[in-house]
């Protein structure tokens, strides 16, 4: 079933502990949405923006929100949609904008996504992510602006979220030491953030540095064992361990 069916309405609010009392509202699911954001969680994201939506529709952070955890699972068409749908009301929202030319990007759709990335720094689009998000798309396009692009996200919010999301759009479009350097300065900015060090980690061990990528996968877990980026990482890592001995063990036969 397609998620974007999923996302639409209910209207129907959280019930209530008696026992323990707590106000599940707007802002307790903005704060939700957020939290697994920065853990990487971006399912649990994705439900709760939805439910940020049941309580405050013209809430435009959490309709951009959405195409973002959208766009973090890889629903590039998905995310385009529910972009659409949200631009409908807000055609003038800068990171709507953004975050719709990042799907289109993602999904080879250069021109359009160019267009849509110009027109959120023309709506004063002056948020780290629409920078980030310019950054993405001129990476697909392939133009040397993109690492501009991306140091003025960092120029607006040097933090180790901003840091973390840049290594990530590094990463996708397979620049593994720009994207190790941004996961390296999160680290330094804030060590005890488990989704840093197992992207720290993603990038060591797509650089062929198994072994601290391990340590990295390590620490990670040691500061979150539910960190499910790290564990899935760490257990690939030991898969390939045996694949590259033999490997090693072949070339020097041959080369005998």
């Amino acid at each position: 079933m397609s998620r974007f069916s999923n996302l639409e309405f209910r209207g129907d609010a959280e019930e209530q502990s008696a026992a323990a009392p707590l106000v599940k509202d707007e802002v307790y699911y903005q704060q939700e949405a957020q939290t697994a954001y920065e853990t990487g969680d971006f399912e649990q994201g994705l439900r709760s923006y939805a439910k940020v939506l049941e309580y405050n529709a013209q809430n435009t952070g959490a309709w951009a929100g959405q195409v973002k955890m959208l766009i973090e699972l890889g629903e590039f068409h998905e995310a385009r949609l529910w972009a659409d749908k949200a631009l409908e009301q807000f055609p003038h929202d800068p990171e709507l904008l953004a975050s719709k030319a990042v799907a289109l990007a993602r999904l080879g759709d250069l021109d359009n996504a160019l267009a849509f990335s110009d027109a959120a720094v023309e709506e004063r689009g002056d948020t780290p992510y629409v920078w980030l998000a310019r950054g993405d798309v001129l990476l697909a396009a392939k133009q040397k602006q993109a690492v501009p692009c991306i140091e003025q996200a960092l120029v607006r919010a040097c933090t180790w979220f901003v840091h973390w999301l840049a290594s990530r759009i590094y990463y996708t479009y397979g620049k593994f030491s720009l994207a190790l350097k941004m996961a390296q300065q999160g680290v330094a900015l804030d060590a005890g953030r488990s989704v840093l060090w197992a992207q720290f980690g993603r990038c060591q061990a797509a650089l062929g540095l198994a072994s601290v990528a391990a340590n990295s996968f390590q620490q990670a877990l040691q500061l979150d064992p539910r960190c499910r980026e790290a564990a899935v990482a760490s257990a690939k890592l030991s898969r390939a361990g045996p694949v590259r001995r033999l490997l090693r063990w072949c070339h020097g036969v041959f080369r005998r």
